[in-house]
């Protein structure tokens, strides 16, 4: 199967595994309750504007992102929209569409 290439904000990726490498790095700089600063948030709004459930993830807009448990205490990405709400995305969603 031929590699998918990717491009998230200003990187592009040869393969999709690595753009995934690439976001879950991001996710190790964190804790748990941890708002992501605005470089990397970059790559992360690039990310979820790829989900499947892009349009209702985002909501009416995001206002930042942050690290959160998600099931089973897996951390995960979270967006935090502009009227408060929040709502947990995969990574591999993201990128896999």
């Amino acid at each position: 199967m031929p590699a998918k290439p990717i491009t998230l904000g200003p990187r592009h990726f040869e393969r999709r595994g690595d753009a995934i490498a690439f976001l879950k790095e991001i996710l190790g700089r964190y804790d748990v309750g941890d708002r992501v600063n605005s470089d990397d948030a970059v790559f992360l709004r690039a990310a979820l504007e790829n989900h499947p459930d892009a349009a209702k993830k985002i909501g009416c807009g995001i206002k930042d992102f942050s690290v959160r448990t998600a099931d089973f205490g897996s951390r995960c990405f979270w967006v935090n929209r502009t009227d408060g709400t929040t709502e947990k995305f995969s990574i591999s969603a993201s990128i896999r569409g």
